[in-house]
């Protein structure tokens, strides 16, 4: 028996130091798992359009932006909560960068802010490098109750050392500090004092017979006679100088800190939305079909231009995806690679539309990006439908976006 509980005593021991040096092992992501976020998150929430990163390349304290568009889409699913409560963020595999700033329609917006459906909002973020690297930066949107609404995302580099990082700040009372270093050895500290308070309290117990011993006494009636008083006098040492310790150092704290803010977070309404050019294009989607084999989505839109001048389709965007007829619209904005389909849209009659014309026409979106990006999982959904952004050329390089929402069916032939 005793041999047993000796063996057990120092398996629980080992797992303990394991779990320790878990804690200090963090190991290096460079992407993230948007290919996995479900198709329809991506389709039917926040469409991300005309999207730049500043620099593809960065230095450590070196500043970039990620700047562009997004609509809340009108035909929000469901089963997601709405984006009462959202914030505007950027998905960054951990701090690499340091987000120095941000807007929503050219107002700064540190904290959750409110949006509204079927309307469209210019953002900015600004990006202060902090770790040497090849990272993954895309745009994201927290939704409460709706989890991270990934964008597209795009490779920077970050060059020169992590000790040269400095993020210096002014406080209220004047004083400049770097945040990257700020009482650091204040944080050690505390932590080494209550890791050490509850690792004499697992010894204290450890020492104790366990499992087997306990169990037995369990068992038989004698629960009682596994607390002493001397370990009741323990327990209760341990509390009243766990309530002294926080006590004290609080009161340290506030005559060292005597003037502090709270944590902001209260929620900004009324954010101020982009107006896009007046739309005079209609669209109604009669069929949408997704042909596995061909990797590609086939549309039989009926356009009709209520404008003054006549309009070519030159691109379908979905889930950050472009496809781009080439003899309409060309990117010039060095938009990722794996993202841009640049000849993966085709038209049956592509023609200028004449004002006040109404035409049905065969679109498809071919690219091996719906298989990639896992778009096709879209028609494994219990609701299969899609949704995206289709632009709009005129003559004179006017553009106008029209959303589109319909169910989708795959075809396997």
């Amino acid at each position: 028996m005793k041999i047993k509980d000796r063996v057990l005593k120092l398996s629980f021991i080992a797992l303990l130091i394991s779990m320790t040096a878990a804690m200090f092992y963090a190991p290096t992501a460079s992407a993230h798992g948007e290919k996995s976020q479900a198709a329809f998150m991506r389709m039917r929430t926040i469409h991300w359009f005309d999207l730049h990163w500043s620099k593809e390349e960065v230095a450590v304290n070196d500043t970039m932006t990620l700047h562009g568009k997004f609509l809340v889409f009108a035909g929000w699913p469901e089963t997601v909560d709405k984006p009462e409560v959202s914030f505007l963020n950027i998905g960054i595999p951990g701090p690499v960068f340091i987000r120095a700033g941000s807007w929503i329609g050219g107002q700064l917006v540190p904290r959750s802010v409110s949006l509204e459906l079927g309307e469209t909002y210019e953002f900015k973020v600004l990006l202060k490098a902090r770790r040497p690297g090849d990272w993954h930066v895309h745009s994201m949107m927290n939704v409460q109750g709706g989890g991270p609404i990934i964008g597209p995302g795009k490779w920077v580099t970050v060059t020169g050392s992590m000790a040269d990082f400095v993020n210096p700040v002014t406080t209220l009372t004047g004083q400049t500090i770097d945040l990257e270093s700020y009482a650091l050895d204040n944080v050690y500290f505390w932590h080494a004092v209550w890791f050490a308070i509850a690792f004499a309290w697992l010894l204290f117990w450890i020492k104790r017979p366990l499992f087997v011993p306990r169990h037995i006494a369990v068992s038989t009636g004698k629960a009682n006679t596994l607390i002493s008083a001397g370990d009741k006098k323990v327990g209760l040492a341990f509390a009243l100088g766990t309530v002294v310790i926080v006590a004290a150092s609080m009161g340290s704290t506030n005559d060292k800190y005597p003037v502090t803010t709270p944590l902001q977070a209260g929620l900004l309404r009324g954010m101020k939305t982009f107006q896009m050019p007046e739309q005079t294009v209609s669209v109604k989607v009669e069929d949408a079909t997704y042909r596995v084999p061909g990797r590609a989505m086939n549309m039989t839109l009926t356009i009709t231009n209520n404008g003054d001048s006549a309009v070519r389709l030159g691109e379908f965007e979905t889930a950050g995806v472009r496809f781009l007829d080439p003899a309409v619209h060309e990117d010039d904005t060095n938009y990722p690679d794996d993202l841009l389909a640049e000849e993966g849209l085709t038209v049956s009659d592509n023609s200028p539309l004449a004002p006040g014309e109404s035409r049905t026409v065969e679109v498809t979106a071919s690219d091996a990006a719906w298989e990639v990006y896992r778009l096709a999982d879209l028609i494994y959904d219990p609701d299969s439908r899609f949704a995206g952004l289709l632009f709009f050329w005129d003559a004179k390089g006017t553009r106008q976006m029209v959303t589109v929402d319909a169910p989708l069916i795959p075809t396997f032939i």
